[in-house]
């Protein structure tokens, strides 16, 4: 857990953001990271995006497959 309101700066951010780089490319959501490690969705958010992570489209396997009742 990194804790909330810790600086992360230099080769410690960038080891963060390659761990939660990994963890997102075999699948874990930015929401089941930033809850992982303490931080907001857009901490985690914006370490991926700086790691040059692709990032997935929104929602989940089946947000696209949803039928009307």
């Amino acid at each position: 857990m990194l804790g909330v309101r810790v600086h992360i700066k230099g080769p410690a951010r960038e080891k963060v953001g390659a761990d939660l780089k990994k963890a997102y490319d075999k699948g874990a959501s930015i929401r089941t990271l930033a809850r992982g490690c303490g931080r907001s969705y857009g901490f985690v958010h914006r370490l991926l995006t700086e790691a040059g992570t692709a990032m997935r489209s929104r929602g989940g396997p089946n947000s696209g497959s949803r039928t009307a009742r």
